[in-house]
């Protein structure tokens, strides 16, 4: 099943008559805060970083174990650093602030008691989130990677003055220049999480290197190009999924693009839950041109995440190769990046490649705060 199959027969899917797709939109067109469809159902919509939007709704026995299943991870990691004694941390999370998005809407039906939460919305002007945070001054700092991306670079100019205990990313790859990033400003903990709107959650574990899944309660079988299994230690190009717990919304075998590796070797910390590594893009971010090659985000990211001095980028597909927007945090040789993405471009075929890079004040973000990092050109295929 894929995201396309599931909003065009999404009568049919549910299970309950009465969530119709009208009826669900319209319950999430008219969210402003966290609300029950029909008394009894929470309603989510994936967030449209890779394209078409989805919508999920849950029964309140699902929504719990959604939750449940991402904040016994955190949770972990907060009492590791803070101790188990010790009084609520004070966490600022800077994501969505609409409650028809997962991030939002976990937080306002469960409360942790005396914890001093602050919502920031990842679409506020970076000025007025640093002002913000000057303020609160959090021990625990959370939000979408792009954003964290930025505030270490506000931190490091000397605009940004807090000391976080303990950073977390989610929603967005952690990219490995973006964890350098983070590691060289605070020199906190940090802990990457994965949460879809689909179920499957997941968090970074202290005791080692990667992420581990709520695969208890959900079935997770890394997939290639093909459909064929991916064994650990290889890259799966999409992952299928099947939700054991969300009876309102069912997915069987549904599919997610994200581009996973298991780690097969047992984690230090002794728990079994399926390990994988930072996610580092998806299959729709790969673009596909006319001439039928297909070009891999990791051309465009290669070169663009060596440069200190690039703190966020944007590569839009054209149609004879890519227009590359930057922010900078200090001079880059624009010609010199250009020159080295146009040839890697043509070496995969792409023959007669153009390649522009332009430095701007800020990036475009969706409705959500997030970033899409990868555009496809308009009526293209994205993925392969």
């Amino acid at each position: 099943m894929t995201k396309d199959d599931l909003m065009e027969h999404f009568d049919e899917v549910v299970t309950d008559r009465r969530l119709t797709r009208d009826v669900v939109e319209a319950h999430l067109a008219a969210l402003s805060t966290d609300a029950y469809l029909l008394d009894e159902y929470h309603v989510c919509a994936s967030g449209g970083s890779s394209g078409r939007r989805g919508a999920f709704v849950y029964d309140f026995e699902g929504w719990v174990t959604a939750w449940g299943s991402l904040a016994r991870f955190i949770m972990r990691m907060t009492t590791e650093v803070f101790g188990p004694d010790s009084a609520p941390p004070v966490v600022a999370m800077i994501a969505a602030d609409k409650a028809s998005h997962m991030t939002a809407a976990f937080s306002q039906t469960f409360r942790v008691p005396g914890l001093r939460l602050h919502r920031l919305p990842a679409t506020w002007p970076l000025a007025r989130i640093v002002a913000a945070l000057n303020e609160i001054q959090p021990d625990s700092l959370q939000g979408y990677a792009s954003v964290i991306h930025q505030l270490a670079a506000e931190a490091l100019a000397g605009r940004l003055r807090i000391a976080p205990r303990i950073v977390g990313t989610t929603s967005e790859p952690l990219l490995p220049e973006i964890r350098e990033a983070i590691a060289a400003t605070w020199g906190a903990p940090l802990f990457n999480a994965l949460g879809t709107t689909e179920g499957l959650m997941g968090v970074s574990c202290s005791a080692g290197r990667g992420i581990h899944l709520n695969d208890d309660v959900c079935i997770v079988e890394p997939m290639d190009g093909a459909g064929n299994p991916v064994p650990p230690g290889e890259r799966a190009v999409k992952v299928y999924l099947t939700n054991l717990y969300n009876l309102t919304t069912p997915l069987i075998r549904y599919e997610l693009t994200d581009e996973v590796t298991v780690l097969g070797e047992p984690c230090p910390c002794g728990t079994t839950l399926m390990r994988i590594d930072d996610i580092q893009g998806r299959l729709d971010d790969c673009f596909t041109y006319p001439g039928g090659q297909t070009v891999h985000p990791l051309t465009f990211r290669s070169p663009l995440g060596c440069e200190r001095d690039i703190i966020e980028y944007q590569v839009c597909q054209t149609a004879r190769g890519a227009d590359v927007l930057v922010r900078c945090q200090g001079p880059i040789d624009t010609t010199r990046i250009a020159e080295t993405i146009r040839a890697a471009l043509v070496d995969l075929g792409l023959t007669g490649a153009e390649v522009s890079v332009t430095p701007v004040d800020a990036l475009g973000r969706q409705s959500t705060g997030k970033l899409r990092r990868f555009v496809p050109l308009a009526g293209a295929s994205a993925g392969s």
